[in-house]
This record gives structure tokens, C-alpha cells and sequence, in this order.
């Protein structure tokens, strides 16, 4: 049996970011809890989950039994329909007092991250501090888990429901808090059973890459701040040893060695299991049992049909037009522009943005690149001999200042209950993100005359609080340098003026949240540019029979990424990865091709 599963409590949380497998984890617990003849309730509250699919049983927001597992139960939590509901609560009782304007900044403040994560919460609240609700149940399994920022915000002292009556939606954060409809006691016990490890698990799913080990860690990190400990690691998709490897097997073999060794301290602490990579998604119950299983699964050997549809990858129709260099050179047909390169963590958007800014100056263009990549080794990387500008800031460091400004200006009149909120509300990720835009405002002014790319970039939602009428977001934007002509969001909406490029993954859950974020885009009225697949396996030539059949199952999520694009790119998994300025221009220059097996 997994660590995982050992002497386990009442309550498991599986928690991740997006893309690692939480929820195929979830899943499988909760089979493998079954089948020991527990009776179990498994809760998704993961925007991509896909319970019903991997069940194949209809799974929706009533608790559904799963007929081909005696004694489990499933529920889905639709945090989308969960946080449009609660955001309908919040704003009902104050919609005939607030001018148009003054409704639709406030509808804004509520349509954030922080919503959402408040919203899921508390539709699960109940299962946590009503012994009713979990009745009949010996294990309730969940496939996420608050975070920090969450838990702390439920803590708060004062009134949740003066946040938005008396502020007009002054914070951001803040407000959604007005929408919780339990009493204090409520989740104050909900709270205490999420702190209790007598009744509570708490796992951080993760892979073996820098960016999702260090993702965990600061997970673990905030969590026990606000006084909830994660005790287990679950490490899922290791490539195993094969009979027939091939170099790029090997090199992503020793690629997550030195990911593992290099482990941040905090989570070495954990009781860890290692899950394999399996060579196709996990669907139906003999696959999750499987997951779960120290059973070495042996790939079968592909087909001649097989061999065909892996060779020229028809579904996705990939060819030259694909390539980097195709994208590089689109955007080079302007003399100078804003080019953001967004995604959530973990999909190379700092690669991609140096190969962008190297391939332009490689084509005679006037590049300033900036970063807020805390490794130094973009320093080394693009330095004078790239031809190009490169500018970085440290995002710790810009949030200090930042949240000193605001307490000292909007801070300084109120009460200490009030500061203690305030305080909490700069702590969201929302307040990164302004604080890190406005550091790199004087960078931006330069893109009148130049190309400046940027490795990060603001959410829709983010750029409309700065946008708000009476937001403090907005007091900061209004001091950032007079010669700015445009808001940051005038700017930003302006195709003429920039280019969004959104980088994602070939997997299911990342290709979702990609398609979130230009959703989030479109309501601030800023138009995605183009999409860039990073790190895919059916461009490459791989001879290894278990990623070959990794192949097939990027074919869907490359042809939603593609179906969704106004253009698109894909970059090929390489077995070293990019890092100097040879390997990025070479990255930049690089052409698409149909995937093909050697």
C-alpha cells in the first residue's frame, strides 16, 4: 500500500497545481479505500476534473454512487457555478444602493482567484464541521485543498459582511468574503478539522521538475503558516527504466534525478511515495488501481495503424507553419511592440520569452527583455554578446514595496482591525501581480520604440481592479510615470500595441487553464495573440515505446489548444534543455515538423 493510504484518517486532501494528476490520485484513493471495504465519498472541486469520465458515470453536483465501486460515492463541485452563486449572494443585498459603475467595479472584485477558492471552500465546509453531512461515510476524499491565503482570510476578525457594504470594493480580496452564508462557528470548526491530523491528511501531489517541486513547496509553506501541515508527498508521473529507452527517455530520466536530489528541505521532510508514468491518461477503475500499484506496466508495442497516425500526427496537423521561428517571425514583421508571454507556473514561459527576444534581435530588431525569474541564470544566459536588453526585478522584493505603500497611504486610516485586513489582502495573488506590473511600467513605456517581452503578465481580472475607479490598485496606477499616455490596460487592449502570447502544455489540465486565462483576458477586452505548446513530445522522434504512446494522448490536447488559437506553435521536448544563448536562438530559429519516429 502507498504512504499515502496508511493508518489513513477520516479526511484526505490531495492538493497540486495544475497538471501534476491530483485528481487521477484522488480517484485512485479512493478506488484503492473502497476496495478495502471502506465506505468512501470523493469530493472534485478541480475546474478540469473529469470524475465522471474516468467512472464513466454521469458525476454532478448531487452525490452519485459509482456502480462499478461498491462502497464509493462521487461529488462534483462546479467552483465556476460555485463562485458565480456565491458572488450572486454577496452583491444581492447591496445591488439597489450602487450606481452602474459603482456595481460593476464590485461584480469585478468578486470574479477573481480569491472567489473562487472561498467559493469551493464553502461548498465543502459542510462535509469538514457537520458530523450530518458526513455521515455514513468512513473516508471523505478530496481532490484539492485550500490554500494558505484562504485559510487565513476565513480567520480574519471583524464583520465578512461590512467587507464590501462599507468599502464599495476597495480591496480586493476582501469582498469575497462578504458572500459566506454559514455562521463563524462554522468554519471556525471547519478550520480546526482541517488542522487536525487525527482527522485530517493532507498530501501535495507534485512531478519531478524544478518548477512543480518548488510550487509544492511554497504550498507547504503558506499552509503551515496559517497552521495546516501537510504530512505526505505523492511524487506522480516518474519515467521508469525501459528494455528499449532512447536518448530522449535517458535525458528525462536524469532530468528528474536532479530535480528529486535538488529537492527544496521542506518537502524531504514528507512521507513521499513515487508514482510511475503511465503510458496513456487514467481512465476506468483497473487503470487507477494500477496507479496506485507497484506493478511495472509494460508498454504495448504499437501497431503498424498505430506507427502511421504517430508518424504524421493528422489530428493536429502540425507542420513548418508550427514551428518557433514562424511565431518569431510574425511578430518580427513590426518594428517594436509589448510582447506578454503568460501562463501559469511551470510551462517555460521564461524560456519562451528569452527565445522570442533572442530570435528578434537575431533578426536586426531593438529587444529589451525583462524577467522576474528569481534563477540568475538569465543573467549569464542573454547577457551583452545576445544583443539584447535584459531587465530584472525581484517580485519579493517589488510586493514589500508595494504593500509598504499601500499601508502606509490607504492603510494609515484605518483601525487596527482594519489594517489587520488589509494587511491580509495584500497578501493575494492578485497583489503580486499589480506589484509587479507597476515595477516594470518604465519598461513598458519603452515598447513605443522598441520590442520589450515581457516573462510575465497580469490576469484579465488583475488589470480590471488596476482599471477600477476607487480601487487603491488604481491610486498606485495613477502614480506610476506622467508620461504615460494610457492606462495599463488601454495599452494592453490595444492589438496594435501588444501581443498576449499564452504558453502551455500538452496535457488536458494546463491546455484548461490556458483557455481560463484568455477567457479572463477577453473580459478586461484584451485579445489573445497567439498560443505556444511548450515541451510536447509529438514533434520529437522518440524511439521510446512508453512515450510513443505518450504521443497519442497529446493528440487531443493539441487540437483544443489548436482549435482555440488564432495562432499556434508547438516546441518540441528536448533532451537538454534550452539554457544559453546558442541553444535559445536555436529555439527561436527552429522549424515545425510533423511528428515522426525514427
Amino acid at each position: 500500500m502507498v504512504q499515502v493510504l496508511k493508518n489513513t484518517p477520516r479526511f484526505l486532501f490531495l492538493t497540486g497545481k495544475g497538471g501534476v494528476g491530483k485528481t487521477s490520485v484522488a480517484c485512485a484513493s479512493a478506488v484503492a479505500l473502497a476496495a478495502a471495504g471502506r465506505r468512501v465519498l470523493l469530493v472534485s472541486t478541480d475546474p478540469a476534473s473529469n470524475v465522471g469520465q474516468v467512472f464513466d458515470t454521469v458525476v454532478g453536483h448531487t452525490i452519485t454512487q459509482i456502480p462499478t465501486v461498491p462502497g464509493l460515492d462521487a461529488l462534483e463541485i462546479d467552483p465556476d457555478a460555485a463562485a458565480e452563486a456565491y458572488r450572486e449572494r454577496a452583491l444581492a443585498p447591496i445591488r439597489d444602493f450602487l450606481s452602474a459603475t459603482d456595481l460593476a467595479d464590485v461584480t469585478e472584485q468578486l470574479s477573481g482567484s480569491c472567489t473562487t477558492e472561498i467559493a469551493s471552500f464553502n461548498e465543502f465546509t459542510a462535509f469538514l464541521a457537520d458530523p450530518e453531512a458526513s455521515a455514513g461515510y468512513d473516508h471523505i476524499v478530496f481532490d484539492t485543498a485550500p490554500t494558505g491565503h484562504t485559510v487565513r482570510l476565513l480567520k480574519l476578525p471583524g464583520e465578512w459582511t461590512s467587507f464590501l457594504a462599507d468599502g464599495l470594493g476597495d480591496a480586493s480580496c476582501l469582498g469575497p468574503m462578504s458572500g459566506l452564508e454559514k455562521t463563524r462557528t462554522t468554519y471556525a470548526d471547519a478550520l480546526k478539522a482541517l488542522a487536525d491530523p487525527e482527522i485530517t491528511r493532507l498530501g501535495l501531489v507534485t512531478r519531478a521538475q524544478p518548477s512543480s517541486l518548488a510550487e509544492a513547496s511554497r504550498t507547504a509553506d503558506e499552509l503551515a503558516e496559517a497552521g495546516v501541515r501537510a504530512t505526505h508527498l505523492v511524487i506522480n508521473g516518474l519515467l521508469p527504466a525501459e528494455a528499449q529507452p532512447d536518448a530522449l527517455a535517458e535525458a528525462i530520466r536524469s532530468q528528474e534525478a536532479t530535480a528529486l536530489a535538488d529537492m527544496p528541505a521542506n518537502l524531504r521532510e514528507l512521507v513521499t511515495d513515487r508514482l510511475p508514468l503511465r503510458s496513456s491518461d487514467v481512465m476506468g477503475v483497473e487503470a487507477l488501481r494500477l496507479l496506485l500499484s507497484p506493478d511495472r506496466e509494460v508498454p504495448a508495442q504499437p501497431t503498424n495503424a498505430d506507427e502511421s497516425a504517430v508518424t504524421t500526427a493528422p489530428e493536429t496537423g502540425l507542420g513548418e507553419e508550427t514551428g518557433l521561428a514562424h511565431t518569431v517571425d510574425e511578430l518580427a514583421e513590426r518594428d517594436h511592440g509589448l510582447i506578454m508571454v503568460m501562463g501559469k507556473g511551470g510551462v517555460g514561459k521564461t524560456t519562451i520569452a528569452a527565445a522570442i527576444a533572442l530570435g528578434l534581435a537575431q533578426r536586426g530588431k531593438d529587444v529589451l527583455l525583462t524577467t522576474t525569474d528569481p534563477a540568475a541564470h538569465l543573467a549569464w544566459t542573454v547577457g551583452e554578446d545576445a544583443g539584447i536588453e535584459v531587465s530584472s526585478i525581484d517580485p519579493e522584493q517589488a510586493v514589500a514595496d508595494y504593500r509598504r505603500h499601500v499601508m502606509e497611504t490607504k492603510g494609515a486610516e484605518l483601525d487596527e482591525e482594519g489594517r489587520a485586513n488589509l494587511a491580509e489582502d495584500l497578501r493575494s495573488p492578485c497583489t503580486e501581480e499589480v506589484a509587479v506590473f507597476q515595477a516594470f511600467q518604465e519598461a513598458v513605456e519603452q515598447s513605443d520604440r522598441r520590442f520589450v517581452v515581457m516573462d510575465t503578465a497580469p490576469t484579465g481580472h488583475t488589470l480590471l481592479l488596476m482599471d477600477a475607479t476607487g480601487s487603491y490598485h488604481r491610486e498606485v496606477a495613477r502614480n506610476l510615470p506622467s508620461a504615460a499616455a494610457t492606462t495599463p490596460l488601454t495599452r494592453l487592449q490595444d492589438p496594435d500595441q501588444t501581443a498576449v502570447i499564452v504558453v502551455t502544455l500538452p496535457e488536458t489540465t494546463p491546455v484548461l487553464e490556458a483557455t481560463s486565462l484568455t477567457e479572463d483576458l477577453a473580459r478586461a477586452d484584451i485579445a489573445t495573440w497567439g498560443w505556444i505548446v511548450n515541451r510536447a513530445l509529438t514533434p520529437t522522434r522518440t524511439t521510446s515505446p512508453l512515450l510513443r504512446q505518450r504521443v497519442t494522448s497529446e493528440r487531443e490536447p493539441l487540437a483544443r489548444a489548436r482549435e482555440r488559437a488564432a495562432r499556434f506553435a508547438v516546441v518540441p521536448y528536448r533532451e537538454e534543455p534550452p539554457v544559453g544563448v546558442a541553444q535559445l536562438r536555436d529555439l527561436s530559429l527552429e522549424q515545425g515538423r510533423p511528428a515522426a519516429v525514427g
